[in-house]
C-alpha cells in the first residue's frame, strides 16, 4: 500500500499538476492585470488595520480570517519543506518558490473573491463557502463539488492533524526527552479547547497566536541573516544563478530545480489548493474584492517572507552540499551553525508552534468539507474524531499516512483549478466592480481632505 500510494503521489505531484498550478496563476495574473503587485501595499494596510469591518455580514474579521488561513499554511513546510527543496533542487529552488508565490497571489485572490461571492449562510447562522460552493453555485457541477469536499475531508485528517501532531511530538522528544504520548495528550487538550468552539473561537485564538509565532521565527531568522550580512549577497547571487543553470544538482538538472522549487512553494502557501478560500468565506466584508486582497497577502507573508528566511539561511550555511541531513534536521543544524546556542532552538520551537497552528487551521477546513457532505449534524462528530486523531498521530508511524495526505492534498487542487479557470470571467467582473468602489472611496477621501484644509 505504501509503495502504491508513493507512486500515486509522484504522479499527482508530477509536472502536469505543477504546470497547471503555476499556469493558472499566470493566467489569472494576466486577467486581473497584475493586481497582486499594484494593490499589495493597500492589501497589507487593509489586513493589519486596526479599523476592522465588524458590521458587514460574516463570522470573523478580515484579520482573523487571514490568521486562520496563515495558521494552516505557515507550518512545517516553511522549515522542513524549504530544506527538502534546497537539498533536492539546489539553491535555485528558492528562486522558483518566489516565482510560484508571486503568481500564486493572483490564484489566492481569485479563490477568495469566488468564496465570498458564492458563500451561503448555514442552518446555524454561520457562513459556509469555499471551492465546493463556488463549484456548485457558480458552475452547477455538484459532482465536482462533492469530489473536492471528499478530498479535503480526508486530507484534513492527514496533513491537518496526525502528521502535524507527530511532528510536534518528535520535536519535543528530541529536545526535551518527553514521551510522545504525553505530548499527544497535551496537544489533544489544547486542540479540543479551541476547535470545539467553532470558527469564532479558532479565529480569536489564531489572531492572537499566529502573529506571535510568525514574528518569533522571522525575528530569529533575521538576526541570523544580520549577523552574517556579508554572506547575503553571495547567497542571493547563488540562488539566482542556480535557478537558471541547475549546477548544484547532479548533471545540471534545471528541471529538478524548477520542479522542487514549485512543488515546495505550492505545498507551503497552498495557492490553488482550495483550502484558504474556506476561511476567506467566513470573513466580515462589504465586497468580495476587499477580502480577496487580504487573502492574497497570506501567500506573500508565507513564502516571500517566512520561506525566504529559511532558504537564504540554508544557502548561507552551505550544509546542504555536504551533509546527509534533510528536512527539519538540516534547518535545525544550519540555524545552530549560523547562530550557536540558540539557532537550533528557534527551529525547534518554530516547528512546535507552526505544526500546532496547522492543526487549528485545517480543523476548520475539514469541518466545512464534512458539513457540505454530511450536513450540520456531522459537525460535532467531526470535531470529536479530529481531536482524537491528534492524539493518535502523536505516537504512530506516519510514513503511509503522510503519503496519503500528500495524495489527497494534490487531488483537492484539480477540481479547484478547473473552477478558477472556468470562473475567471466572474473574478474579472467582481474586480472591476471593486475598483470602482475603491476609486469612489479615494475621491471622497480627497474631497474630505480638501474641505478640512479649506476650513
Amino acid at each position: 500500500m505504501t509503495e502504491f500510494m508513493t507512486k500515486l503521489s509522484d504522479i499527482i505531484w508530477g509536472p502536469p499538476l505543477l504546470i497547471l498550478l503555476v499556469g493558472t496563476g499566470v493566467y489569472l495574473t494576466l486577467r486581473i492585470s497584475f493586481l497582486q503587485f499594484s494593490k499589495l501595499p493597500y492589501a497589507l494596510k487593509l489586513a493589519f488595520s486596526k479599523n476592522q469591518d465588524h458590521s458587514s455580514e460574516g463570522d470573523i474579521s478580515h484579520f482573523q480570517s487571514l490568521m486562520t488561513a496563515l495558521a494552516a499554511t505557515i507550518g512545517t513546510g516553511n522549515i522542513a519543506g524549504v530544506a527538502t527543496a534546497v537539498v533536492l533542487g539546489g539553491p535555485g529552488a528558492v528562486f522558483w518558490m518566489w516565482v510560484t508565490a508571486l503568481v500564486g497571489m493572483a490564484t489566492k485572490y481569485a479563490e477568495a473573491i469566488l468564496a465570498v461571492k458564492y458563500r451561503t449562510i448555514g442552518k446555524r447562522g454561520e457562513m459556509a463557502g469555499g471551492p465546493m460552493y463556488y463549484i456548485e453555485r457558480g458552475l452547477g457541477w455538484k459532482w465536482l463539488a462533492i469530489l473536492f469536499a471528499l478530498f479535503g475531508a480526508i486530507a484534513a485528517f492527514g496533513i491537518g492533524s496526525t502528521v502535524q501532531s507527530n511532528s510536534v511530538a518528535a520535536a519535543v522528544e528530541s529536545s526535551f526527552g518527553l514521551n510522545p504520548w504525553i505530548t499527544g495528550v497535551i496537544l489533544t487538550i489544547a486542540t479540543a479547547l479551541v476547535i470545539l468552539g467553532g470558527i469564532k473561537n479558532i479565529g480569536k485564538v489564531t489572531a492572537y497566536f499566529v502573529p506571535i509565532m510568525a514574528i518569533f521565527y522571522v525575528v530569529g531568522g533575521l538576526v541570523i541573516i544580520l549577523f552574517n550580512i556579508t554572506e547575503v549577497p553571495a547567497a542571493l547571487a547563488l540562488i539566482i544563478k542556480d535557478a537558471f543553470t541547475g549546477e548544484a544538482v547532479a548533471g545540471g538538472a534545471i528541471g529538478a530545480v524548477i520542479r522542487y522549487g514549485v512543488a515546495r512553494g505550492v505545498f507551503s502557501n497552498e495557492a490553488g489548493m482550495g483550502s484558504a478560500p474556506i476561511a476567506a468565506a467566513a470573513a466580515k466584508t462589504d465586497h468580495p474584492g476587499r477580502q480577496a486582497l487580504i487573502s492574497m497577502t497570506g501567500t506573500f507573508l508565507d513564502t516571500i517572507i517566512v520561506c525566504s528566511i529559511t532558504g537564504i539561511t540554508l544557502v548561507m550555511g552551505g550544509l546542504f552540499t555536504e551533509s546527509k541531513l534533510s528536512g527539519a534536521a538540516l534547518t535545525t543544524k544550519t540555524f545552530d551553525l549560523m547562530l550557536p546556542g540558540i539557532g537550533g532552538w528557534i527551529v525547534t520551537i518554530g516547528i512546535i508552534f507552526f505544526a500546532y497552528s496547522t492543526v487549528l487551521g485545517w480543523a476548520y477546513y475539514g469541518e466545512k468539507c464534512f458539513e457540505y457532505l454530511f450536513g450540520i449534524k456531522s459537525i460535532m462528530w467531526y470535531r470529536t474524531f479530529y481531536t482524537l486523531s491528534v492524539f493518535v498521530g502523536a505516537g504512530m508511524s506516519l510514513g503511509l499516512v503522510w503519503t496519503i495526505a500528500d495524495v489527497f492534498n494534490g487531488l483537492m487542487a484539480i477540481p479547484n483549478l478547473i473552477a478558477l479557470v472556468a470562473l475567471a470571467g466572474v473574478v474579472v467582473s467582481e474586480t472591476k466592480d471593486f475598483n470602482k468602489i475603491l476609486a469612489q472611496e479615494k475621491r471622497e477621501k480627497k474631497k474630505n481632505v480638501d474641505i478640512t484644509h479649506s476650513t
